[in-house]
């Protein structure tokens, strides 16, 4: 079977729940309250059966301008726009408002029911009418069908079902391949079973058993139940109103705005990236960091708005911005928004999402325009690559990107896979679908061509590094499979050669600068020169040598644990370092403190070497400097 969502809109007293009434036979107002002022207060949920076999899911809303909240809510995710204006008012406040949030959140079909027919004569419908076709001919419902009818007499109700047919054939039905998402209108408890959570389902499906997440919360639980416009059912998929009976979570943890989710597939978020359309009829232009009133969903929130290219937006203009709310909310890309005013309350615009996880951007720059720019505009694919780009050398799995895109995962998946073949992407882990963009692939190789450079200048005496020390020059979030696909490929190019457990590259031998036998001779003249160790300057001149070779020498024993860097020129011998830390210890444990001065009688070092030495001691955390004194460190035993 076929599912429809009609949602209704139009001004207050015009008459939407008496013509759903009509239609359905049911009476949508379920509160006391409402029936005691005879206004419709909260959102109000039937269906009908048509024709043809669709089925028509029916959301009333209220008209009263202190609940277009609920209007907002209720609007979101329809198909249909019934646009219900009374014979004997016409236009009205609330029907430019809630036409104007129709239009924003972009709902692409309806019709126009002219209400109370009966209480208006011939003449007086006819310039109704004239009066509505003028009010939407520059709107989404220009030409769309106008009905007249009487929800008191019946009249035109036949004809009327029979338009909602014709339009409901028209509806493309909704895919149910995306992730689950499930905006909660409504709370509350069913004896016997607990607690239950209703809206329509956006995308994707569910069934009986599956874990359900509540978002922002993340609260889990379980699907006990499942009902369809009140018939239990096995599942339920998008384009359905559902009742959700959850076990496992109190009526206390979920509120109307939550979302509903299969665990751990979506994210909430507070900071959005959107393309801003701001309505022709307001008074005054949107300045840079506005705060207003942001429905998506059924969620409210405030937003901070940052216009990201302009200081401000004038009535009828659009831009780009990014809005920061005061509490988080789920949503994905593509998804609509309405912004309402915080001090004067009415609609002001609206527009679409284009990231909902963005980083904080420089104003006024133009690549941030242009990304924006290609999320709006762009392909599905691009959208992924940009995002796949900006997540850096890390990458992205798939999992990741369906939180930042709104696709169905199968093509997702394909897209990917394309992508690769291609060699626009690199693939990383092929269960998790994790790839990282060819470019950022290509500055790593770089990268570590660069590092083995390095350390072949500056340990000519060694054949190779080790593959696991390459690996930590790296960024922290280059993953190992990652940093294992390019070593193996640079190997099989002959980009670097791997002999036994080291890595070199193929110009790269062993320096002959040890045919002298300086390498034994710096280590003598270093244990030798005991607190007072000469520097690579001071050999390299004493023997008549290169600086740099001395120096490299100097680097291979720092490299194999022989020597300890003090300071740029002042290297100790490892046994004589670490006699001095030992009487060091020793000192500090009898007196519990030391001088400078007392430091340097204990060294019989000059002053050169003291001072280093001392800091040296405080920058490993052996001791700590208090004033003119040190102390040791609580824990430290030498």
């Amino acid at each position: 079977m076929k599912h429809v969502i009609l949602g209704t809109a139009g001004h207050i007293d015009h008459g939407k729940t008496s013509l759903v009434k009509a239609l359905t036979g049911v009476d949508t107002d379920r509160l006391k309250e409402e029936k005691e002022r005879g206004i419709t207060i909260e959102l109000g949920f039937t269906f009908l059966d048509l024709p043809s076999g669709i089925r028509l899911g029916i959301v009333d809303v209220p008209g009263h301008e202190k609940f277009v909240k609920h209007m907002v809510a209720g609007v979101w995710g329809i198909d249909l726009v019934a646009l219900v204006i009374a014979a004997d008012e016409g236009v009205m406040p609330q029907t430019k408002e809630h036409l104007d949030i129709c239009t924003l959140l972009k709902v692409k079909k309806g019709l126009i029911i002219l209400t109370k027919m009966d209480m208006v004569d011939r003449d007086l419908l006819d310039l109704v009418k004239e009066e509505v076709v003028d009010a939407v001919k520059h709107t989404f419902l220009k030409d769309v069908p106008i009905v007249a009818v009487s929800s008191t007499t019946g009249e035109g109700i036949p004809h009327l079902i029979s338009i909602l047919d014709g339009l409901s054939k028209e509806v493309e039905e909704r895919s149910s391949d995306g992730l689950f998402r499930l905006p909660i209108d409504r709370v509350f408890i069913m004896k016997g079973f607990g607690t239950v959570a209703t809206g329509t389902i956006v995308s994707g499906q569910i069934a009986l058993g599956e874990p359900l997440e509540v978002l922002p919360s993340g609260r889990e639980g379980k699907i006990r139940n499942i009902q369809v416009y009140n018939q239990s059912v096995e599942k339920a998929e998008a384009g359905q109103r559902a009742a959700v009976n959850i076990q496992g979570i109190e009526t206390s943890d979920i509120n109307r705005g939550d979302v509903l989710a299969r665990p751990k597939t979506l994210i909430a978020t507070r900071t959005l990236d959107a393309y801003l359309e701001y309505l022709p009829g307001t008074q005054k232009p949107l300045k840079n960091r506005t705060i207003q009133r942001f429905h998506i969903g059924t969620s409210l929130a405030t937003a901070s708005i940052y216009l990201i290219d302009r200081d401000e937006l004038s009535p009828g203009e659009g831009g780009f911005v990014q809005m920061r709310l005061d509490r988080p909310i789920v949503a994905l890309p593509q998804d609509r928004f309405v912004l309402r005013g915080s001090s004067i309350i009415q609609t002001i615009g609206g527009g679409v999402i284009l990231d909902t996880h963005p980083e904080k951007h420089r104003r006024f720059s133009e690549k941030v325009v242009s990304d924006l720019t290609l999320l709006r505009d762009g392909s599905g694919e691009e959208a992924l690559g940009q995002h796949i780009l900006h997540s850096g050398i890390g990458g992205m799995s798939l999992d990741d990107l369906l939180k930042r895109v709104a696709m169905a995962p199968d093509k997702a998946q394909a897209i990917l896979r394309r992508m690769v073949e291609k060699k626009d992407l690199i693939l990383v882990d092929l269960d998790k679908l994790k790839v990282v963009d060819f470019s950022r692939y290509q500055g790593l190789r770089e990268a570590v061509l660069a590092q083995l450079k390095e350390f072949h200048a500056k340990f000519p005496m060694k054949s190779g590094l080790l593959k696991e020390e390459l690996r930590t020059k790296l960024p922290a979030e280059v993953d190992i499979k990652l940093f294992q696909i390019l070593i193996n490929e640079l190997i099989q190019t002959g980009k670097i050669v791997l002999e036994k457990d080291k890595l070199r590259l193929p110009e790269h031998r062993v320096s002959s600068s040890d045919e002298k036998g300086l390498v034994k001779k710096v280590e003598e003249a270093i244990l030798k020169g005991g607190v007072q160790p000469p520097s690579p300057k001071e050999l390299a001149e004493a023997w008549s040598e290169e600086e740099k070779a001395i120096q490299a020498i100097f680097e291979h024993l720092i490299h194999e644990g022989v020597l300890v860097k003090i300071k740029s020129g002042i290297y100790f011998h490892r046994t004589q370092f670490q006699k001095l830390k030992e009487e060091l210890v020793r000192f500090l444990k009898t007196n519990k403190e030391i001088t400078t001065p007392q430091f340097k009688e204990m060294t019989g070092a000059s002053r050169k070497y003291v001072i280093p030495l001392i800091e040296y001691f405080d920058q490993i955390k052996l001791t700590l400097r208090l004033g003119d004194k040190r102390v040791l460190r609580a824990g430290k035993e030498g």
